[in-house]
């Protein structure tokens, strides 16, 4: 299912590239939306554990998750 997330610190099509870069091996294609504030990541989530991960790498890549 995808699911889009609003993530803090997310400025520039550089964060949008390394949100990629960094994410898409485990995560596959992800979608970072620059026309938004807060800007918009969708990805696909297979359940919740891994939804549960992606948000801890986000964080760990300095993009925090704001949970709604």
């Amino acid at each position: 299912m995808k699911k889009t997330f609003k993530a803090k610190n997310i400025s520039c099509k550089n964060c949008a590239n390394l949100i990629k870069a960094t994410l898409e091996d485990d995560f596959g294609v992800i979608e970072v939306n620059l026309e938004t504030n807060p800007k918009e990541v969708t990805v696909e989530i297979k359940n919740e554990e891994q939804e549960v991960i992606f948000k801890e790498e986000m964080g760990a890549i300095g993009f925090d998750v704001i949970e709604e």
